[in-house]
């Protein structure tokens, strides 16, 4: 283009792709004012004002605000500090219609109500923050005044849900089953009761030193009987439930004797809710973890194994 070539106010609008009264109101508001005007006082326009007309068009397509535009143009800031503080805008924007398109697929699969659907727009929506304060709030109620196993609490306060910025619909679904998991009253006096007993354990020196190896066992002991079709009153049943017992006995100083079993039932009873293992399996999901097979149903086992009527 040569440096002397004059656009009217027309032609320049048939370079450019934009209306002619988009172009007047920005030579009216002296961001790309004309270079001079003719005797008829029509507008001019020189290459100069060409090429900032074509950066306001660009910088209006990315979203940047005509009063930013003007202090680029007199150079009060930079372009490069305009594209960053606008990109960072731009991956706040990513980041909620992500999760807004989480929230539609987990809608549809679900077929959700008006109500869950607003249930759901909410829960998701929340700020890592807002969602970690909902999961601690549980925490610290559940365990509030008592002396659990530091490292079971340790546990459950580095467990927290990150929901990713591109989330899974069955992440969204996991998020919502499990805000409303931690505000059940039921669920919440259940895991109360769980920390009080262990609270108590602890305090008598009776709670095993390696409780997640006990655990271990057990599910490995007991899902191997069910899936050998193995009924927890059956003959074939004593020798394994003899081994386990066996094993608490050993890990909490005692022997096997009728009243640790009835012990051992009533602290496995107290212990085995199938809510408390739904929280750990919503909680891999969000995060991305393996979720682990259930355990519940082999504690079940146990228990009806120890009843002594």
């Amino acid at each position: 283009m040569d440096g002397g070539t004059m656009y009217t106010i027309g032609e320049l609008a048939r370079r450019t792709g934009l209306p002619v009264r988009t172009i007047r109101f920005y030579s009216d508001e002296g961001i790309v004012p004309p270079s001079r005007r003719t005797e008829a006082g029509y507008r001019l326009y020189d290459a100069d004002a060409a090429a900032r007309l074509d950066l306001v068009r660009t910088l209006r397509d990315l979203g940047v605000d005509l009063g930013t535009i003007q202090r680029v143009l007199a150079r009060e800031i930079g372009v490069g500090e305009v594209a960053a503080a606008h990109a960072e805008a731009l991956d706040v924007q990513i980041r909620t219609l992500r999760l807004r398109r989480a929230v539609l697929r987990a809608v549809a699969k679900r077929g959700s109500d008006p109500e869950e659907i607003e249930l759901m727009h909410k829960l998701a929506r929340l700020s890592d923050e807002e969602r970690r304060r909902i999961i601690t709030d549980f925490i610290d109620e559940s365990f509030a005044g008592l002396d659990v196993d530091p490292g079971f609490e340790a546990k459950m306060r580095s467990a927290l849900p990150e929901l990713p910025d591109d989330p899974a619909p069955e992440q969204v679904d996991a998020w919502v089953e499990l805000a409303e998991l931690v505000g059940d009253p039921g669920f919440r006096a259940s895991v109360r009761r769980m920390a009080e007993h262990q609270a108590a354990e602890v305090r008598k020196g009776a709670y095993p030193e390696d409780p997640a190896r006990l655990g271990r066992l057990t599910g490995e002991k007991i899902a191997a009987a069910i899936a050998d079709g193995v009924e927890p009153r059956s003959d074939a049943a004593r020798p394994i439930v003899d081994e386990l017992v066996a094993a608490y006995a050993e890990a909490s100083g005692t022997t096997d004797t009728p009243e640790f079993r009835r012990e051992l039932r009533r602290r496995t009873e107290i212990g085995t809710d199938r809510r408390a293992e739904r929280y750990w399996q919503l909680i891999a999901v969000i995060n991305g973890w393996e979720v682990w097979p259930a355990m519940t149903p082999s504690f079940e086992w146990f228990i009806e194994a120890l009843r002594d009527d």
